[in-house]
């Protein structure tokens, strides 16, 4: 199985409001990093991977990554946009962006406002055939939900998110390391199934309660991984490259 057969999304709808004024203008994911827009690292990483069918949500200033999507030159890659009228929060604008997703299982999702020119987009499509092996022990008709892609804790979240025992991921925990959760996911759609359409939703809750049923995997990267959430930190990455 090749990645051509695994939807992918890339999440652009929020408003970006802690990197105003540049957000002000200009959605965060088409900010530039060493001289390329952020969407763009992603899409150009997919592409060169083989994965085929894309969906971009958007909301705040969406007309502008629509134009940008439709001048880039992504030849191989089907592109379909999900237009938020206000932003549906992660889980949310997943549910809503399911229809042109059309998901057998599995998807993978990554945020549209991280930097990670080297994350192992290789190894999905392996991934997801190990996932539709697995069952839960303690619910056999169960699937995995998530497999959760976690990073070392930069300094702007020293506490973490969640805590990585062997494969599983648990809900933060001070017996264990707690780490951060990227911005970069495979889900099975069943994850989302009981969100209204349209309705705005948080993704942590719903990973949460799949983590008590041990529905949660996921592994430590170990590669440079921003999330390009303030200007200092827009300004930090592109001071490197100059």
């Amino acid at each position: 199985m090749g990645f051509e057969s695994i939807p992918c999304m890339v999440l652009a709808a929020g408003r970006g409001e802690r990197m105003r004024p540049l957000t002000d203008h200009t959605p965060k994911p088409l900010l530039k990093v060493q001289n390329k827009v952020l969407l763009d690292w992603h899409l150009n990483n997919l592409a060169m991977q083989g994965a085929s069918k894309i969906v971009i949500n958007h909301a705040w200033l969406g007309e502008k990554i629509a134009r940008h999507i439709e001048q880039a030159n992504f030849p191989t890659l089907n592109i379909s946009l999900s237009a938020e009228t206000t932003a549906l929060e992660t889980a949310g604008g997943i549910r809503q962006a399911l229809r042109l997703l059309q998901a057998k299982d599995y998807i993978f999702v990554i945020n549209g406002d991280i930097f990670c020119p080297e994350f192992p987009f290789s190894k999905i499509p392996t991934i997801v055939s190990q996932l539709r092996k697995l069952k839960v022990p303690s619910s056999p008709n169960d699937s995995i939900q998530a497999y959760l892609f976690l990073v070392n804790n930069p300094e702007h979240n020293l506490q973490g998110d969640f805590s990585l025992n062997n494969s599983r991921i648990q809900d933060k925990n001070n017996a264990l390391k707690n780490y951060t959760f990227s911005g970069a996911g495979i889900y099975h759609k069943d994850l989302f199934k009981d969100i209204p359409q349209g309705s705005a939703a948080k993704l942590a809750p719903l990973l949460r309660k799949a983590m008590s049923n041990s529905q949660v995997m996921g592994e430590l990267l170990n590669t440079n991984w921003v999330d390009v959430g303030t200007p200092e930190r827009l300004a930090e990455l592109n001071k490197i490259s100059s």
